[in-house]
């Protein structure tokens, strides 16, 4: 059995840009991105697309092409001016489509929508928001529409999973691989169901793999050390800006020779001296 790759951020992003050189444009591969969400949901009624300017709000533009050839037509709202090459493309290809824009800045600009796609940050995001894309994302967490993520929950670091200020979504959809930071800090409380979708990616560095979360009871029996993941953090992150969960459970699975056991409320780290694996309860 072939189990799922979860990647850093940086091993992400080399693996995309080794298949962009050798194999798939990035504009195909924007466009495989945004179909992997159109079919992960089911897309009726008021849709809303709220774009950043990087290619995680290119999906976005993309996904509104796939709507409205479908037959839905997107309202699609940009919180900046900015776009990526191919975020551009698709922009201007889903406005001769027919596409509506929407202004951010009215009050509660998601009123009336049954789906609200939040295509504001990608996963290389780190830091705190603030902002109109602080706004955008508090609008969203404040309407009563299904929240899809694209990619990963807008404002949570892809490697830590940490947030100050993150969307809160029904659905997530991963592109390519999932990433280290859907299993860790803050992301599983504002992660309800994840999924992952295959666009072509061939990832370059098998780093770590997802199990299915019930299978965690078979760590946590004889030779295993299971702690929370603030318990973990107290006792291992020594101030000096170099804490790395997953790296760290490594590290002392090898050195004690137990499997170590990491947990939140939803998802835990699993090191057993030879691989290191991630599982959560919001997968589907």
């Amino acid at each position: 059995m072939t189990l799922p790759n979860v990647v850093t951020v940086q091993n992400m992003r080399e693996s995309d840009a080794a298949t962009i050189a050798e194999s798939v444009t990035s504009a195909e591969l924007m466009y495989r991105a945004a179909l992997g969400i159109f079919q992960s949901a089911e897309f009726a009624g008021k849709v809303a697309i709220v774009c950043g300017g990087g290619n995680n709000g290119g999906d976005g533009y993309a996904l509104a092409c796939i709507l409205l050839d479908h037959g839905i037509t997107p309202t699609v709202f940009r919180v900046t001016d900015k776009f990526s090459k191919d975020g551009l493309f698709y922009y201007h290809t889903a406005m001769s489509k027919g596409a509506e824009e929407g202004h951010i800045s009215v009050p509660a600009p998601f009123t009336g929508y049954d789906i609200v796609v939040d295509c504001l940050l990608g996963t290389g995001f780190q830091g705190e928001v603030s902002g109109s894309m602080q706004r955008a994302i508090e609008e969203i967490n404040a309407c009563a529409a299904f929240v899809i993520s694209a990619d990963i929950n807008s404002g949570v670091n892809g490697d830590t999973g940490e947030a100050a200020v993150a969307v809160n979504s029904d659905l997530t959809v991963s592109i390519g691989a999932y990433k280290v930071g859907m299993f860790l800090g803050d992301a599983p409380y504002f992660i309800d169901k994840l999924r992952n979708v295959d666009i072509g990616i061939e990832i370059l560095r098998k780093e770590y793999y997802l199990i299915d979360y019930d299978r965690l009871p078979m760590f946590e029996g004889y030779n295993a050390v299971v702690m929370s993941a603030e318990e973990f953090t107290e006792r291992f992150d020594y101030g000096d800006g170099s804490f790395d969960l997953p790296d760290r459970a490594a590290r002392l699975s090898n050195e004690t020779g137990k499997i170590i056991v990491v947990k939140t409320a939803h998802s835990a780290v699993i090191a057993d001296m030879q691989y290191l694996y991630f599982c959560a309860d919001y997968i589907v």
